[in-house]
């Protein structure tokens, strides 16, 4: 089969189309022949430093979190899934080419009126927002959560999520073009962050819950605009891992600060992860309160292509790679 491999650390352009076996399913495993792949930025980190990122995998390494498409060999304990099912995909590496082995219990059914193309932008979005804002950060009907970056592909699923919980949803993002997309789809109350100081916008909007992944300085101001017993949720820091925080500010109000990296979590963990979302989530596609949005799609083969425009931070929603 063909597959995009990272030849070595550094930019785009050492993503290269190579051919490499096809993977043969485990008992537990389905192999997925995929129509398409999400493009994430822990694709670009793993990209940018494979010594780090990319221990285990010698040559064969293939990047790629989330696909979708149809299974077209199961494994011998596999009962839950067969041959043609049509689905998408949670996966630890590896999307970034025609075929894929997963295990059967990170697969779902694609929504009802999702695409089998749209399908691939699902699973890291969806897996990840629920995680950390439903299970980790315990957001409620009725709370308030705000998303910084609501344009990135957490941003525009989290949002939709959260408001169809019932939540109320605020966000933050840099271009005036950002904010009209946002205000199109009547995701809550945003701001354009290099214009207005969120911090102070916000102080008096008591804010249950915040996801962000910038960390640098928007720490504090997040810890200062959160209600009492509020929950401070990382998952990058875009801006700077280094912190500085007043203690007293957590301690007063009784916040929680915690976070999480999605893509080394157990087997066990993104299984029951996935039971949760199949069983809260799905229903709001069906019900269309939610889809994933799509920026732009590219072939396999330009996947370095892809990779620029994620690192040029231009795009709104998710990026793809289709195969076909």
């Amino acid at each position: 089969m063909k597959a995009v491999h990272i030849t070595r650390s550094g930019g785009p352009e050492v993503l290269q189309l190579q051919e490499t076996p096809t993977p043969v399913p485990e008992a537990d495993q389905v192999l997925i022949k995929v129509k398409a792949a999400g493009v994430n930025r822990s694709d670009v980190i793993t990209r940018q430093n494979t010594d780090t990122y990319g221990k285990g995998t010698g040559d064969n390494l293939i990047p790629g979190l989330e696909v979708s498409g149809m299974i077209t060999a199961v494994g011998d304990r596999v009962t839950d899934k067969q041959v043609g099912d049509a689905v998408c995909a949670l996966i630890a590496s590896g999307g970034y080419a025609e075929y894929v082995a997963v295990d059967s219990s990170h697969c779902l059914p694609v929504p009802e009126g999702i695409s089998l193309t749209d399908a691939a932008a699902i699973p890291e979005t969806v897996f990840t927002v629920w995680f950390n804002v439903f299970h980790l950060g315990k957001l409620q009907p009725g709370e308030k959560l705000l998303i910084h970056g609501g344009t990135s592909g957490i941003g525009t699923m989290g949002l939709q999520m959260a408001k169809a919980w019932g939540c109320t949803v605020y966000t933050t993002a840099g271009s005036d073009a950002k904010i009209a997309f946002l205000n199109s789809m009547h995701l809550g109350k945003v701001i354009n962050y290099k214009k207005e100081a969120f911090e102070e916008v916000w102080k008096a909007e008591k804010i249950d819950v915040i996801l962000d992944m910038v960390g640098g300085d928007y720490t504090q101001k997040n810890l200062a605009i959160l209600n009492k017993k509020g929950r401070l949720l990382y998952i990058n820091g875009m801006k700077s891992t280094e912190v500085t925080i007043d203690l007293r500010t957590i301690m007063s109000k009784n916040l929680t600060l915690t976070g999480s990296f999605l893509k080394p979590q157990s087997a066990e963990v993104k299984t029951r992860i996935a039971q949760d979302v199949e069983e809260h989530i799905w229903p709001l596609f069906h019900a269309k309160q939610i889809h994933p949005v799509i920026y732009k799609t590219f072939p396999l083969e330009e996947a370095a292509d892809a990779h620029r425009l994620m690192e040029s931070g231009e795009h709104i929603g998710k990026i793809l790679l289709t195969l076909d």
